[in-house]
Order: C-alpha cells, then sequence, then structure tokens
C-alpha cells in the first residue's frame, strides 16, 4: 500500500496553529474522521491519545507519527499536518514537532500498519522531503510531496 493510498487533499492541513501535543491528537483525529462513518473522530482520538500514552510518536527532526488500531475502521486512514510553529512532542530530541502524520489502522492489520509505518518513517526520515514539506504553501503543494517519488538524500 501506497501513501497516496491512505491520504487526500481533505486530509490535510498546512500550517495548522495549535499548541499542544493534545490539540495536534485532536487534528488528526478530526481530519481522519471526516466523512467517516466506519471511523469515527472519537475513536480515533482515543486510539492516538492511548498509543501515545505508551511513548511518544516523536520521531525526532521535528517529526511525528502519531498511529493506533480501531475496530471501526475498515481500511488505512492517513492524515498530515504541518504545524505552524511547532509543539513539544516529547520527541527523543526535544524538538518542536511541526511535521505529523497521522494514520489508524483496522485492529487487524498488524502487518499491514507496520509496512506502512515503515513506508513513513523512510519518507520523512529523508532530510530533502522534510525541507520539501516545510517550504509548502498549501494542502496540495503538501499532498504532492507526501506522495511523489522521494528524492535522493543529500549526503552530508
Amino acid at each position: 500500500m501506497e501513501i497516496s493510498d491512505i491520504i487526500e487533499i481533505k486530509r490535510i492541513a498546512c500550517n495548522a496553529d495549535v499548541t499542544s501535543k493534545k490539540r495536534v491528537l485532536e487534528l488528526m483525529s478530526e481530519l481522519m474522521g471526516h466523512d467517516q462513518n466506519d471511523a469515527p473522530t472519537s475513536a480515533i482520538f482515543d486510539s492516538l491519545f492511548e498509543r501515545e500514552r505508551l511513548g511518544s510518536t516523536g520521531l525526532g527532526n521535528g517529526i511525528a507519527i502519531p498511529h493506533g488500531r480501531i475496530k471501526q475502521s475498515k481500511r488505512p486512514i492517513g492524515a498530515f499536518a504541518l504545524i505552524h510553529d511547532g509543539v513539544d512532542f516529547d520527541a527523543p530530541d526535544n524538538q518542536p514537532v511541526d511535521l505529523v502524520f497521522g494514520l489508524v489502522v483496522p485492529e487487524e492489520s498488524t502487518a499491514e500498519h507496520l509496512q506502512i509505518l515503515a513506508q513513513l518513517a523512510t519518507r520523512l526520515n529523508n532530510p530533502v522531503v522534510c525541507e520539501q514539506l516545510r517550504r509548502c504553501h498549501s494542502s496540495s503543494e503538501l499532498l504532492a510531496v507526501l506522495t511523489e517519488a522521494p528524492p535522493a538524500q543529500v549526503a552530508s
């Protein structure tokens, strides 16, 4: 499954003005729960919040991938937000998070869940991709960067 299979423009927020980790989780839940009869916003939030209680999904370098599983979901659903000022996400490097990809999958989709997380982590750990995302000014630009072939990493 590709990133383009789980996200669409209506689930992307550009320059979101949120100020806390909880509000980021609420935003991700709202974006993913929008017009989803099989995945209500409240169930998505509860899943993301419970997973976050186990340990931060902040990866470092301003990136977080809050994720969870819900019984009601029939397919993986993704959302993305570029956070205007970044928020404390208890990331291992203690840096604020400004790139957030939320993900929920059906409860029984263990292998698919791990595959999607690996794809997201690989894509978002590319510094060129992160720089491109941070320069976006619209949801359509963000969607294009998230779903196009990843650029080659620049050697440091």
